[in-house]
């Protein structure tokens, strides 16, 4: 009985490890990122309900960028 809730408990952990980032970037780490994706100029970065806001620029033209809460950066009009 033991085993199975053991190996009950250790499915669940790694289904939540796929599932959830290991940690949160911090503003140093997000920025690191943005700059490496090709963005510039990287300021008000916020946490917001939607996730992290940012205004930046890219390509010459300011974007504002929504970064989730897995890392994944979305431009916003």
């Amino acid at each position: 009985m033991q085993t199975r809730k053991l190996s009950h408990l250790i499915l669940a952990l790694t289904i939540a490890g796929a599932v959830m980032p290991a940690h949160a970037l911090t503003q140093d780490e997000l920025v690191a990122k943005l700059r490496a994706a090709g963005y510039a100029e990287i300021s008000e970065v916020k946490s917001t309900a939607e996730g992290t806001t940012a205004k930046a620029m890219k390509n010459g033209k300011p974007v504002r960028l929504v970064i989730d809460s897995s890392g994944q950066v979305k431009e916003r009009d």
